[in-house]
């Protein structure tokens, strides 16, 4: 019987170290992180769409029940704004988690195809490597929840919001001719004015939560800033 002739052993984190210390190799493995991280940001961007999509989707579905008869109750309206504020919460979550993968994609695009594409210039993180292993090691969510709920309410749910309460405003007024608003509005045991003022209660404090000056901590770019040019403005294409 043969005997195998013996490997010596490297122990795992020797391995890497060899492939982080030869240029050849890290740079053979930059695209394979990178391509995976943009895969991930991509995953990420599609369930939090999908999240926006259900919310859409049930108001829709809930409109055409609410307004299919004079006979329904405006109330039932409320539970739409129940129902996006339950989305809203999942998609706070996951926002969040797009942003470490999105906040990857952009680290890798700043700090290494940048300067590939211009040397001469600044690196944004001049330990970009350490950094990033870092993060690797121990993720962190770059945006805290507190920001990511105004982002997505100023994004996407205030007009959700907004198109509830104009629904809700109609419902009372428009769509029940033969009531006072105040009977319209009100709920099994809660008087009208009470429901209205609750619900401008509610669109007082959506609207400091979307608009509540804080320290940003999510990275401003193309909306936050001037906006570029690829040529100068007195060159023309031919």
């Amino acid at each position: 019987m043969d005997e195998t002739p013996d490997r010596p052993e490297t122990p795992d984190e020797d391995v890497a170290a060899e492939a982080g210390a030869d240029p050849e190799e890290f740079l053979s493995l930059l695209p394979h992180f990178y391509r995976g991280t943009v895969t991930e940001a991509t995953s990420a961007q599609d369930r939090l769409d999908r999240t926006t999509d259900w919310a859409i989707t049930l108001i829709a579905a809930l409109f055409s029940v609410v307004f299919a008869s004079q006979d329904m109750p405006a109330y039932l309206l409320l539970i739409g704004l129940v129902l996006l504020g339950m989305f809203l919460y999942f998609e706070v979550r996951r926002y969040r988690f797009y942003d470490v993968w999105r906040s990857r994609v952009r680290f890798v695009q700043e700090n290494i195809f940048a300067n590939a594409f211009d040397p001469a210039s600044v690196e944004q993180h001049p330990d970009w490597r350490a950094e990033i292993g870092d993060d690797l090691r121990q993720p962190t969510f770059k945006v805290s929840y507190l920001e990511a709920l105004s982002r997505r309410i100023r994004r996407v749910y205030a007009l959700l919001f907004v198109v509830v309460g104009l629904a809700w405003i109609a419902k009372i007024t428009l769509f029940t001719p033969e009531a006072q608003w105040t009977e319209a509005a009100e709920l099994p045991g809660v008087p009208g004015p009470v429901v209205a003022t609750a619900l401008a209660g509610f669109y007082f404090a959506v609207l400091l939560i979307a608009f509540w000056p804080g320290k940003r901590e999510a990275k401003g770019e193309i909306h936050d800033v001037e906006p570029g040019q690829w040529k100068d403005p007195d060159e023309k294409r031919r």
